[in-house]
C-alpha cells in the first residue's frame, strides 16, 4: 500500500539536523530513533531533542552534541564567518582529530558497513545508504579524488552519520513514500570549512543539484542555507517538484536550525493528502492479433467486460509481412489477470499476452440517482480539486430516450440540468 506524502518547504534552506527535527515534530517515534542511533558503532556524541522558539514560533530542535575530539564547528558562526585565526585553529583541531589515536578513518564502504550492522529496518538502511552515496559522489567530484578516497569530514564526520541515519529512521517510521520539494532556497557569499574558504553554494551542494536536477533559487542572504547533507537528503528522497492544486494538511512539523542569518533558520514539513484523488495499481494486458474475425473480437470484448475488466479496446496495427491486425488492450485488477487471460486465450487466436503493472491516479467518484420529469437516471459524480462534475450514465439516458421518444443529446442535457438538485 502507498504510504504518506511529505511536503518539505525549503524557503529557509535545509540541513540534516533541521530535517530530523521537522520529522520528529511530525510525530516520528523518538524511542525508535534513540534505539537505532544507540545501535551504531559510533562514539563521541549524544543527542538532545528539545523545543525552541524562532521568530516567536515553537518548533523542535535536534542537537547532536559532540565531544571535544569530534567537534567540527559546523554550527559555530564565529568559525564559519570569523577571522583567519579562528579558521586556522579550527582546521588544526579537525586535522588533529582525524589523525588522532582511536578515531576511525571512515570511507564510504566503512560507513555503509556501519549502517548495515545497525538495528535499523531494511528500508531505513536503504535510505541512509542512498543519501551517503549521493553525498560521497558529490564530495569526490568537488575534491577531484576517486570515490574510495573520500573520507572523514566529507562523509564520515560523526554528526553527518547521526543526522543521515536519524533522517532515514524517521522517514521510515512515518511511512513516507512520496516527497514533494518544489525548490531549494540557498544563500550566497563565502563560508569557512576544513578545506578553507568556499563560495556559497558550496561545490558539493552544486554537484548534487546538478546531478539530480534539483531546482535551486539563490536568495540575498549572505551565508549557507543548504548544507551538503541537506541537499543529499532531498536528492535521495524527492519524488515530485509540484504540489497538487488542492490538498489537506494532516500534520505540520517545524525543525529548527542552528545558524543565524537574516531569516529564521527553520524547515517546515507537512504530511499532506489530496482528498480528491485516489491511487491504486492496475494491470494492462495486451496482445496483437492478425488472424481473428471481427465477430470473435467483438464477443471477446463482451465477455471481458462482463468478467469485470475496467476497460477493453482495440487499436489497428500493422504486423510483420505488412499484415493489418488489431492490438487488444485490457485494463483490469491484479487479482483478475488470470480470469482475463483465460477469456482472451479462449475467444481469440492469440498465443501470447503481455502484461504490465501500472500505478494510476483516479478521481473520487460515486454513482447516484437523479430524479427528472421523465424518470430516474443514474449519474456518476466525480470530485477533483474541491469541485464536482456530473456525468449521466449512458444506459440510464438511452432507457429514458426509448421510453419517451427523445433523442440522446436532448435527454442527456436534461438529466445534467437536474444534477444540481442532488444532495
Amino acid at each position: 500500500m502507498r504510504g504518506h506524502t511529505l511536503y518539505l518547504e525549503c524557503e529557509n534552506g535545509i540541513s540534516g539536523d533541521m530535517t530530523v527535527a521537522a520529522l520528529l515534530d511530525l510525530g516520528a517515534d523518538q524511542e525508535v530513533l534513540r534505539r537505532a542511533l544507540a545501535s551504531l558503532s559510533v562514539k563521541g556524541f549524544e543527542t538532545v531533542i528539545s523545543r525552541v522558539k524562532k521568530s516567536g514560533l515553537d518548533m523542535c530542535d535536534f542537537h547532536v552534541v559532540l565531544d571535544e575530539a569530534h567537534e567540527n564547528h559546523d554550527h559555530d558562526m564565529e568559525y564559519l564567518h570569523g577571522t583567519e585565526e579562528s579558521h586556522s585553529h579550527g582546521y588544526e583541531k579537525a586535522h588533529h582529530s582525524k589523525q588522532g589515536e582511536g578515531h576511525a578513518h571512515r570511507g564510504l564502504p566503512e560507513i555503509l558497513h556501519l549502517i548495515e550492522r545497525g538495528d535499523l529496518t531494511v528500508r531505513a538502511k536503504e535510505i541512509a545508504g542512498r543519501i551517503f552515496r549521493i553525498l560521497a559522489e558529490a564530495e569526490a567530484k568537488a575534491h577531484g579524488v576517486p570515490l574510495a578516497q573520500v573520507h572523514f569530514h566529507e562523509v564520515g564526520a560523526v554528526d553527518s552519520i547521526v543526522d543521515i541515519v536519524a533522517a532515514a529512521v524517521c522517514l521510515d517510521n512515518l511511512d513516507i513514500t512520496e516527497v514533494i520539494v518544489p525548490k531549494l532556497n540557498e544563500g550566497q557569499g563565502t563560508i569557512r570549512c576544513q578545506h578553507g574558504i568556499l563560495p556559497v553554494p558550496v561545490p558539493a551542494v552544486l554537484n548534487i543539484v546538478q546531478a539530480h536536477g534539483l531546482p535551486l533559487h539563490i536568495t540575498e542572504t549572505k551565508g549557507e542555507l543548504v548544507t551538503p547533507t541537506g541537499a543529499a537528503i532531498v536528492a535521495a528522497i524527492r519524488t515530485a517538484d509540484r504540489l497538487p492544486q488542492a490538498f489537506t494538511v494532516l500534520r505540520l512539523g517545524m525543525g529548527a536550525g542552528k545558524r543565524s542569518y537574516d531569516r529564521p533558520s527553520l524547515l517546515r514539513a507537512m504530511l499532506i493528502q489530496t482528498g480528491s484523488e485516489e491511487t491504486d495499481v492496475i494491470v494492462k494486458l495486451e496482445t496483437n492479433i492478425d488472424d481473428c474475425t471481427g465477430e470473435s473480437l467483438g464477443y471477446a470484448m463482451e465477455r471481458l467486460l462482463e468478467a469485470g475488466a475496467k476497460d477493453v479496446h482495440y487499436i489497428p496495427v500493422f504486423m510483420k509481412k505488412n499484415r493489418p491486425a488489431y492490438q487488444l488492450n485490457v485494463i483490469c485488477k491484479d487479482e483478475d489477470v488470470e480470469r482475463m487471460e483465460q477469456i482472451i486465450f479462449a475467444e481469440t487466436t492469440t498465443i501470447g499476452i503481455r502484461r504490465v503493472s501500472m500505478e494510476r491516479t483516479v478521481q473520487q467518484r460515486e454513482v447516484r440517482t437523479v430524479y427528472t420529469p421523465f424518470g430516474e437516471a443514474k449519474v456518476k459524480v466525480c470530485r477533483y480539486g474541491g469541485t464536482e462534475r456530473f456525468y449521466p450514465e449512458y444506459e440510464s439516458v438511452i432507457a429514458l430516450c426509448r421510453k419517451h421518444g427523445k433523442n440522446y443529446q436532448e435527454m442527456f442535457q436534461m438529466v445534467q440540468r437536474f444534477c444540481g438538485l442532488l444532495d
